[in-house]
């Protein structure tokens, strides 16, 4: 029997497009636990197209006036800041996420959208005079040409926001491959791109799994890759990109940890751990997985932990929840096999997600939130980027211990001190061997004017996502959020916080 289910095109040249290819994959409505659509998977030969139509609109896009290029961005930005109720609600239906996280996730895209705009000021080139005699040197900032962006499931508005806003201000075009799990995000902001005015061809959106993103990585007129996702995933991007001529920028996958000192304010850590543990269903790079607690404050903590988590409601986003599904059932089910794990390796599952009851239909993607005391640094909790609402709690005797754990472990995106000390933690930001740092702030997310970026294993290239030098790629920098001024806290908000 024919599905009468629709089916979502590529978006090429300015208009929906069908493809070569008759592949199509089914998109869910997690809450619902059902096939809301399908969508066309690109073959090689599709992506070959969209970028042959994005290489001849590079001829004049890449030569368009500065401020051609702002009043576009301009004017995108005016129509998402007005229709971002209709964005975020196109999110919570495809990724599951509550609406006020949606429109949190928004809030930050626009943030990127907004630098851009102001990106005739950042490609200024400069001028030095006199360098030998009579010798004048200039440097000008030129566009690179077509640039392929890959993005994860997590964030289908906010991380492409994170790249095409900025390669647009400086006369690149665009090819998105966005996650075959939630894509109608994509073809939604490449109309709005149209209706503000970008030319057909600036903007391309191909569909698809693994064959379109090995098209994007190894075409000869694609320039650079911007990629967002796990660890492993990056790896094979980076070295494939690279191995084909290309600039890669590639985010891999994180186990952030949040230190509680002492003398912290247990009611803001655990308003913070509940926020930063559960928001989004901990589907989030910056999710804080692990709590380290400097006895003796752990078991005072987890008690205002559980107290808190036993108020929040999982259920369908687009109703009066703090939390929702998990974006596939598989994946609910191999977060929640973690639980598992935890018991056999004798750590404590004090909140079992498994357990709850779900203000949502029966087959939603559903997994409370979910606490666990005392796990071993041995065991896979500890280890593995679980992705899920899953916080672990790690007992620790002193702060060096607590640093120790952070900086022994492969990834180095985020991490946090919650103290009153501001010793500890000018000392703390020195010592930890991770791209952003939260002082009192769970989740260390910087504002679009500084960059966002990591160390070891959650960064391939050491490449800024975005940032005051946006343009340029091979950086190194620690972006450090803190929060001293004003120790008082809102309670408990699972949405994406528009600031930290």
């Amino acid at each position: 029997m024919m599905s009468t289910l629709p089916v979502l095109d590529h978006w090429i040249a300015g208009t929906a497009d069908p493809g070569t290819s008759d592949r199509t994959g089914p998109v869910y409505d997690p809450a619902l636990g059902e096939v809301s659509k399908h969508v066309r998977y690109g073959s090689a030969a599709d992506v070959d197209r969209a970028v042959g139509v994005a290489k001849a609109a590079f001829d004049s896009w890449g030569g368009a006036s500065i401020a051609k290029r702002s009043q576009v961005l301009f004017g995108f930005r005016e129509l998402l800041n007005q229709r971002k109720d209709e964005l975020a609600a196109i999110l919570t239906s495809e990724h599951g996420k509550v609406l006020s996280d949606a429109a949190g996730e928004v809030a930050r895209g626009l943030e990127v959208v907004e630098f851009a705009c102001g990106m005739p000021h950042l490609s200024k080139g400069a001028f030095s005079q006199n360098v030998s005699t009579d010798v004048d040197v200039y440097s000008v900032k030129e566009p690179i040409g077509v640039v392929g962006i890959i993005s994860p499931f997590n964030f289908p508005a906010m991380v492409p926001m994170w790249f095409f806003p900025i390669a647009i201000a400086m006369g690149n075009t665009v090819v998105l491959k966005p996650s075959e799990k939630d894509p109608s995000v994509a073809n939604w902001m490449a109309a709005l791109l149209k209706e503000a005015g970008l030319p057909d061809g600036v903007f391309n959106v191909v569909h698809g799994d693994k064959e379109a993103v090995d098209a994007l990585l190894t075409h000869p007129d694609v320039a650079s890759i911007s990629f967002v996702g796990s660890t492993p995933i990056a790896k094979y991007v980076y070295e494939t990109g690279t191995a084909h001529g290309k600039r890669v920028q590639a985010l891999g996958g994180a186990k952030n940890h949040m230190l509680v000192l002492p003398d912290a304010d247990l009611d803001l850590v655990a308003d913070s751990a509940v926020n930063a543990g559960f928001g989004s269903a901990g589907e989030r790079c910056m999710a804080i997985s692990v709590l380290l607690a400097v006895e003796p404050v752990a078991d005072e903590l987890i008690e205002k932990i559980r107290d808190r988590m036993g108020k929040l409601v999982t259920g369908d986003g687009r109703g009066s929840c703090d939390m929702g599904p998990l974006i596939t059932r598989e994946h609910r089910d191999k977060v929640a096999g973690y639980l598992d794990v935890a018991a056999t390796d004798g750590a404590t599952v004090v909140v079992d997600g498994r357990d709850g009851e779900f203000d949502g239909a029966a087959n939603g993607f559903w997994l409370g939130p979910t606490l666990i005391d005392r796990v071993p640094t041995t065991s896979a909790v500890y280890n593995d980027e679980i992705f899920g609402p899953v916080l672990s709690v790690v007992r620790v005797a002193t702060y060096a211990e607590g640093v120790e754990l952070i900086n022994s472990g492969p990834y180095g995106n985020g991490t946090a001190i919650f103290t009153n000390d501001g010793g500890a933690a000018r000392r703390f930001q020195r010592e930890v061997e991770v791209g952003m740092v939260g002082i009192n702030v769970p989740i260390p997310v910087p504002v679009a004017y500084h960059s966002f970026g990591g160390y070891k294993a959650s960064i391939f290239g050491d490449a800024k996502a975005y940032g005051p030098q946006g343009v340029e790629f091979f950086t190194r920098e620690k972006a450090i959020t803190s929060r001293w001024l004003d120790p008082s806290h809102g309670g408990i908000n699972l949405g994406f916080p528009q600031n930290s």
